[in-house]
């Protein structure tokens, strides 16, 4: 069986399936109508109104709130008809909204609406509609839209509220900032990458400097620290993004501004991966596993193809699992990146021991247990246990020894280990997919655990901690340390909750369609889905 393997693309996953589709409506100057009852529309009208909307409203009793309403509106005009509504009425619109107790009138009203061409809401009657409106979290031109499909209102308005205390005000005035800013970096002449690398910076700056006003130094300034940090604009450059352990969570903030401003990701086997739902969707992402025991891409043509990459003026992100600068070979790469002229840049992750301590509870040094922490691999170039261990290093009985690689060779260092000098009865544990929902540990000492492993075989990666620290970890508990062989722990709770967040300006409103069984159809306004049966 062949032991190389060629890089390969990574077909993007299926999307998956979605209740609603989340769009946000340009109404800035068109028609909407609005009929029904008085009281239950008002919020409606004046949501529209905030978009650019012109809104008539045809309600027989027109409430004092709508006649306030009317006389200021927050953006396009209202203007009300205290009439009940006609089919005439929905010529030239672009959406409707209706609220109406009597089923028969609101099945009326949504089949004129669709036949006009025009996209329908009824209030609280979701069999009628062809969108919906979620919680909006208003920091415009920044919108966020959020929905549960009707199955939890007040929970979709509980993520809204957390999301108002967390996101400041003021990136209403930075997303405006970036608005305008957009014709000011088109003449400064940067090319695509360059452009890429600006927002980059302006992203990093915004979220550092919520509270400042933006002004047109402060775009100067992001554009000269981008023009230093690029020299030559028509050539690429190399990013090292360590992904963390697995829990994609863990990934940085820096490593995700990367993955979001990269035209190539090269991606290692033991990356997670939802941390590429992260990255541009237009990024291509080219897998270039290198997997122990396994067929893997050569180094050579790994690096071969980053650098060719990079000369072609691509940003090319090289994403490894755990932190690239510890048995990631990222020495070599960042080498062959400086002998060819290209700029290289790591950014560190949270490296799989890491993971593995927060799993297990575990401090890895100790003041009186370990005072010392060392990191060896199992697995030499020639897949067999490096023959330059320091042994006598660890069997010293205040260190804490994690072991990467270790499963082929993990029997063959406990025994070395233990003749040493290192007691046999040290704690020890193995430890997979460290922080992923799907993560193992399975603990005993370091006499007995390859036995143990070998009986309950995991999957790989897997990482082995060893050392007295250990005894104050939840898993090596009195009451549990003689019975745990494994502990698979449960996967995170996802709620079915749609998010959406929109740049595009103030003159939108975020709504939700439900297109299960609809076909697209041109209207006047643009396509939308057809009535349901």
């Amino acid at each position: 069986m062949s032991t190389t393997r060629s890089p390969s693309e990574i077909r993007r996953p299926r999307m998956a399936l979605l209740a609603q589709l989340p769009v946000f409506l340009t109404l800035d100057g068109k028609r909407a109508v609005v009929a029904g009852d008085a009281t239950h529309i008002a919020w409606k009208v004046e949501l529209l109104s905030a978009a650019g909307a012109a809104v008539s409203v045809f309600a027989e009793d027109v409430k004092e709130q709508l006649q306030a309403i009317s006389a200021d509106p927050p953006g396009g005009p209202v203007t009300l008809h205290a009439r009940c509504w006609q089919s005439a009425d929905f010529a030239a619109a672009s959406i409707a909204v209706g609220a109406f107790v009597d089923v028969v009138e609101a099945e009326r009203f949504a089949t004129s609406a669709r036949r006009a061409g025009v996209p329908v809401n009824i209030i609280d009657k979701p069999q009628f509609c062809d969108f919906t409106f979620g919680a909006i979290v208003n920091r415009s031109p920044l919108v966020i839209g959020i929905s549960t499909d009707g199955a939890a209102p007040m929970f979709g308005m509980a993520i809204r509220t957390k999301l108002e205390a967390v996101i400041p005000a003021g990136f209403a005035l930075w997303a405006k900032a970036a608005q305008n800013w957009r014709r000011l970096l088109k003449a400064s002449r940067l090319n695509l990458a360059g452009r890429r690398h600006f927002w980059r910076n302006f992203v990093g700056h915004a979220l550092a400097h919520p509270d400042e006003t933006p002004e047109r130094s402060q775009f100067d300034t992001i554009l000269a620290a981008t023009r230093k940090e690029r020299p030559s604009e028509s050539k690429g450059a190399v990013v090292l993004v360590g992904a963390g352990p697995g829990n994609p969570e863990l990934l940085t903030l820096r490593g995700l501004r990367a993955l979001q401003c990269a035209d190539v990701i090269l991606v290692d086997d033991l990356v997670t991966p939802e941390i590429l739902e992260f990255a541009r969707r237009e990024a291509e992402k080219i897998l270039v596993g290198k997997t122990g025991h396994r067929p893997s891409c050569k180094q050579d043509d790994v690096t071969d193809l980053m650098i060719s990459l990079a000369k072609s003026g691509r940003q090319v992100v090289r994403l490894k699992s755990g932190d690239p600068m510890i048995f990631g070979r990222a020495s070599e790469e960042i080498a062959a990146c400086r002998a060819a002229g290209i700029p290289v840049e790591v950014v560190p992750g949270i490296t799989s021991a890491q993971g593995a301590a927060s799993s297990l509870g575990l401090s890895l040094t100790q003041r009186r247990r370990a005072r010392r922490l060392q990191f060896v691999t199992g697995h030499g170039d020639n897949g067999r246990l490096p023959d330059d261990i320091n042994w006598h290093a660890v069997a010293d009985p205040s260190a804490t020894t994690v072991i990467y690689m270790p499963v082929r060779t993990l029997e063959e260092f406990c025994t070395a280990a233990v003749r040493h000098g290192l007691d046999r009865h040290t704690p020890a544990a193995a430890i997979s997919h460290a922080t992923r929902s799907d993560e193992c540990i399975v603990t005993g000492t370091v006499g007995d655990l390859p036995a143990r492993l070998a009986a309950n075989p995991l999957p790989a990666p897997v990482i082995v901690l060893i050392g007295r620290a250990l005894e104050e970890a939840e898993a090596f508990s009195a009451s549990e340390a003689s019975a745990v062989d494994g502990s698979p722990y449960p996967a995170l709770p996802f709620r079915d909750a749609t998010l959406t967040v929109c740049e595009a300006g103030t003159e939108t409103v975020p709504v939700l369609c439900d297109l299960t069984d609809s076909r697209s159809a041109p209207g006047r306004s643009g396509f939308f889905p057809r009535a349901k049966d």
